[in-house]
């Protein structure tokens, strides 16, 4: 997608703060951070969001979710994290490339 903020930091036309990338995953710090750690584990293949996802996408979300407890650990987060997937504008998604929040570190409320 040629206007996808996403899209633009995968292909380094963007700079950003990385933590881990591999062949379908890229994972940076949040600009605007809401807990001590704040990343964005992104898939490097462009989904709208979680209503967009067919069912070739299983093995890469699968794929994030086992990477997540482990982006964690490395972050330090041993007494837990949380996820969120914001899904359409009215489940308060602002960046139209599906992504996941990975937050702890700090005292966050409870949802």
């Amino acid at each position: 997608m040629d206007d996808c903020l996403f899209c633009k930091i995968n292909q380094n036309q963007i700079p950003s703060d990385k933590v881990y990338e591999d062949d379908d995953v890229i994972v940076i710090k949040d600009i605007a951070p809401k807990a001590k750690v704040h990343l964005l584990v992104i898939p490097k293949k462009h989904i709208a969001s979680l209503n967009e996802l067919l069912p070739e996408d299983r093995e890469l979300m699968g794929k994030i979710m086992l990477l997540l407890p482990e982006l964690a650990k490395a972050q330090g987060l041993d007494s837990g994290f949380r996820t969120i997937i914001n899904t359409g504008k009215g489940g308060g998604q602002e960046v139209f490339h599906i992504h996941v929040h990975l937050l702890g570190g700090s005292a966050m409320p409870f949802a």
